[in-house]
């Protein structure tokens, strides 16, 4: 990315309440706390600024995925004076090993060309046609079966024709009925997926496997543990017609890897996790070149990561369902979200750059 000028950066830490506890492997997250960037040419005043071109960036940690919160502050500290000094480049090497750092600087470089140009930033990422709206799906958390079903319900009824199930909390048959009561409850032209978060053993994720075929799931990501590459291989290769999507397995071994192991049929891009949408960009057109499917998700992020992947996917030819719709997920948010969900589909801001605006002032 080459940004002309001087440029100044500035960042502000933030914390956004989630709706519900988020319960991960390394705890149980009640807010996503982070730090929102901003650029602008160092020689502008600040009336100035708020008339010219500014670059936004959003660094949302995520213990397990990214660096701690406070390495995140001090990598952007690092390109806080790097870029004074050395410019963008020498900014994003001041980050290059801290993934949440680099994807709020990157995001906010990339806001800003396409501001300049002016463009939105789709556009600039991509450089093809308008995109007009990205298919996402509605992500169904654990409850019993007739919850998930009533939930499952609930999206279809607002737009939603593809529905993430979450599963790996209960036993193998619990999930495979809270599956059998979905399919019965939207029928049969929703697409049905499910992420099991590494919870499984080989043995259960066989027996899912077996049962999510005769229901007709789509996807399952992620059955098993990050590191067992030659495990989900062997899943893949007798899945029944359900592909297999690598998602921590993803960040772990990389794309070459995977590859050499014959082990997904989809990569699941986290732009903060993968330091970027410029770089998940990069892997989103590596992986189609070897028949790979990319789909982009977020790690439940404020506002401008959320429509910086937005972004992304629309960048992405022929993208299919991605997991944007977790906005609702916040309690509070950064500032107003430029993208309507409309009819299971995000709506592509066609502003300049992010298309988000009124976020820097908390």
């Amino acid at each position: 990315m080459n940004a002309t000028g001087s440029l100044s950066l500035e960042y502000r830490p933030f914390s956004l309440e989630l709706t519900e506890a988020l319960e991960t492997a390394d705890g149980t997250i009640d807010s996503r706390d982070g730090f929102l960037v901003r650029l602008f040419d160092e020689d502008g005043t600040a009336d100035a600024r708020s008339r010219s071109a500014v670059g936004y960036g959003e660094a949302t940690p995520l213990p397990g995925w990214t660096e701690s919160h406070a390495d995140c502050e001090r990598a952007l500290e690092r390109a806080q004076d790097a870029i004074r000094t050395d410019g963008p480049s020498g900014a994003l090497e001041a980050v290059d090993r801290q993934v949440a750092a680099r994807h709020a600087l990157s995001l906010a470089l990339a806001d800003l060309q396409a501001s300049r140009e002016p463009t939105p930033l789709y556009r600039y990422l991509g450089q093809g046609p308008m995109v007009g709206r990205v298919p996402v799906n509605a992500t169904i958390g654990d409850g019993s079966p007739s919850e998930t079903a009533d939930e499952a319900q609930r999206a279809v009824d607002r737009g939603f024709d593809c529905c993430k199930l979450k599963v790996g909390l209960r036993s193998v048959e619990e999930d495979v009925e809270r599956v059998r009561r979905v399919r019965e409850t939207v029928g049969s032209t929703v697409e049905l997926r499910a992420d099991a978060n590494e919870a499984w053993t080989y043995e259960e994720a066989e027996s899912a496997l077996d049962a999510f075929s005769d229901l007709g799931l789509s996807i399952l990501e992620q059955p098993l543990p990050a590191g067992a590459l030659e495990g989900h291989a062997d899943l893949r290769a007798r899945s029944g017609g359900v592909s297999i999507a690598l998602d921590e397995g993803l960040l772990e071994h990389g794309v070459d890897a995977i590859c050499d192991a014959d082990a997904a049929d989809v990569a699941v891009l986290k732009p903060m996790a993968l330091g970027g949408i410029d770089v998940a960009r990069k892997v989103a057109a590596w992986v189609t070149e070897v028949d790979i499917t990319p789909l982009v998700t977020t790690t439940i992020d404020g506002v401008v990561a959320r429509t910086g992947a937005v972004h992304l996917a629309a960048a992405i030819p022929d993208v299919p369902a991605c997991g944007l719709a977790t906005g609702e997920l916040l309690a509070t948010d950064l500032g107003r979200d430029p993208v309507l969900l409309e009819k299971g589909s995000a709506v592509v801001p066609q502003a300049k750059g992010l298309g988000v605006s009124d976020v820097w002032d908390p």
